[in-house]
């Protein structure tokens, strides 16, 4: 049997809310008519998706296991839809993501030597929407950090680049030529995923100031509330006088990645996700925008 894309929507929603009765307000529909559906859910997949009893609402192992999946297979029916709006408009068109200190031009410019019809738009995303935006089809390819979620999605990591540490200017360690993990023990760290995957071991048991974008995160570091880290090409971006940056060579490398669904199927996005991968030195080299050009002749060169 099919799955019910819509009882799945339901199960989503009293998944994350572990309440029927809010789950049933948040849809708009009649807590019965919301039960309803979960049962028949449940008797489509042959499992027990919650158990309820007078503690509340908790998912069963089968329930837990579905709300991984879920998210990418309803991802990926909102991207199916987009994009039959968008070829109903006509034209062609490609829309490239890109994490801020990524130089997108090089496999822009071999793409579009292969591909003069096609438009090619870009997108900036942050830490916490690089998946969500793939699997909804809001990008149809992206550059992409790690770590991300990386379920639904197929990824071709292209370069690592060395980690700086992100300091006020007026920091004890600012303008050294670098620093070692050692040397940041016990400082406020800020930071924008989650803490288990922050570059450091060492932050100060305080630490826990958390932030969605880089310029979020940076506005607390110039203001002296911590430290945070950014790849070097987002240094580079984010260049400031109140704030240094310096090289933290025994931390692990900032990995760059190229990203599209798995479930994808489009000749133009496996044509820019090659072309990422084929110029994924030039635009590991590409430290800020007046390089741009150059890697960019030198990518139409080489293809």
């Amino acid at each position: 049997m099919d799955l019910d894309l819509r009882k799945l929507r339901y199960f989503v929603a009293v998944a994350d809310r572990l309440h029927f009765g809010r789950a049933a307000d948040a849809l708009h529909i009649a807590q019965p008519a919301l039960s309803r559906q979960i049962r028949a859910l449940e008797q489509d997949l042959g499992a027990s998706l919650f158990t309820r009893d007078s503690h509340g609402v908790t998912l069963t192992d089968a329930g837990r296991q579905l709300l991984d999946d879920a998210g990418p297979l309803l991802a990926s029916a909102h991207a199916v839809r987009r994009r039959v709006s968008v070829a109903e408009r006509g034209g062609r068109r490609l829309v490239v993501g890109f994490r801020a200190g990524i130089p997108v031009i090089p496999a822009t410019r071999v793409f579009e030597a292969q591909h003069p019809d096609v438009v090619v738009d870009v997108q900036r995303m942050e830490w916490d929407d690089q998946a969500s935006m793939l699997l909804d089809g809001r990008v149809d390819v992206a550059y992409v950090r790690l770590p991300l979620a990386e379920t639904g999605l197929r990824l071709a990591p292209l370069y690592t680049e060395p980690l700086m540490v992100a300091l006020p200017a007026g920091h004890r360690l600012a303008g050294k030529d670098e620093v070692t993990e050692a040397d940041l023990a016990g400082e406020p760290l800020i930071w924008h995923a989650d803490a288990s995957r922050q570059p450091t071991r060492r932050p100060h048991p305080d630490s826990g100031l958390r932030v969605r974008g880089v310029e979020e995160k940076l506005e607390h570091v110039a203001a002296g509330r911590g430290i945070s880290f950014v790849g070097r090409s987002e240094a580079v971006f984010f260049s400031r006088p109140d704030i240094s940056y310096v090289p933290v060579p025994d931390l692990a490398p900032d990995q760059v990645c190229v990203a599209m669904a798995a479930s994808r199927t489009s000749p133009l996005a496996d044509s820019f996700f090659a072309a990422a991968q084929t110029t994924a030195e030039i635009t590991a080299e590409c430290g800020n925008y007046e390089m741009w050009r150059l890697a960019s002749d030198a990518a139409s060169k080489r293809d």
